[in-house]
């Protein structure tokens, strides 16, 4: 089975300038012979609070010939308690009235593709752990599939027992509570995005995969990451192992959120957002 995933878009009716590279994306989509695209969040530039954002995007998604599942980014949804914009019921009902649920299952052929709301994980609330308690149905009656797991945020950034990263990667607990059921199931793929850097790497027998945006990579405004800065997309094969493959799309621009960042997150133009650890 061949998936093409694709994060970040950043897209808006109103705050156009990642806009351009919709196009050459949808093209290099629609020619890939992929079987599904899966967007692992960060859909909007603001679909947290404008529902003319979201329902723009999906117009968009579409145009896309191949099925399409997607899971949400902090810019679709929100983000963690204390930030400028909390995940909370307004926001979620938003995104699952206008998008779909924000986390889901699919069946394809020996392989069970999970889709996972990460901005849920570190709400310590009955929305978490209703998340978690549906992981737990969805791993133990795969029978025999092997799984593939799709969300926006990266387990870890640095190290696999790294701390609180704040603003990029899964808070600790929650991580280690993922850490147990890949642990204890076939899980042989973790894919995301949110980090604006394209990275493959392993942890255990999981390949991971940080998609790069289809939006703007980041300059000098926060530290490097692993990786490679370029816009473009993933390419992963499921057969009888998983390979996944980075492509830098043609036809994309690569712009640089620095340029930019006052005019599209100008709460941002300082430093990328972060939450205070907890």
């Amino acid at each position: 089975m061949k998936i093409v995933q694709i994060t970040d878009t950043h897209f808006s009716p109103s705050i156009p300038h990642f806009n351009g590279n919709w196009q050459p994306l949808a093209d290099w989509i629609n020619a890939s012979g992929a079987d599904l695209v899966i967007h692992t969040g960060d859909l909007a530039v603001d679909g947290a609070d404008k529902d003319g954002d979201l329902t723009f995007c999906m117009e968009l998604m579409r145009q896309v010939k191949i099925p399409m599942l997607i899971v949400p980014g902090n810019h679709d949804v929100g983000h963690l308690p204390g930030s400028l914009q909390p995940v909370d019921a307004v926001r979620l009902s938003r995104w699952r009235s206008l998008v779909g649920p924000d986390y889901w299952l699919e069946d394809a052929g020996n392989w069970r593709l999970i889709g996972l709301d990460s901005l849920l994980m570190g709400m310590e609330n009955d929305e978490q752990e209703t998340q978690f308690e549906w992981l737990e149905r969805a791993l133990a009656t795969r029978a025999g599939r092997r799984v593939a797991m799709f969300a926006h945020k990266p387990l870890f950034v640095d190290t696999p027992d790294e701390g609180d990263t704040g603003y990029w990667s899964i808070r600790p607990a929650q991580r280690q509570r993922l850490y147990d059921v890949i642990a204890a199931h076939d899980v042989a793929l973790y894919a995301s995005g949110h980090l604006h850097w394209a990275w493959t790497g392993r942890f255990n027998n999981t390949s991971l995969a940080w998609g790069p945006a289809a939006s703007f990579i980041i300059g000098t405004m926060e530290r490097e990451m692993p990786g490679e800065k370029l816009v473009g997309a993933v390419l992963h094969d499921l057969g009888d192992d998983v390979t996944s493959e980075i492509v830098a799309v043609s036809g994309m621009k690569a712009h640089v959120l620095d340029d930019v960042v006052a005019e599209v997150y100008p709460h941002e133009a300082h430093k990328v957002q972060r939450e205070p650890a907890q």
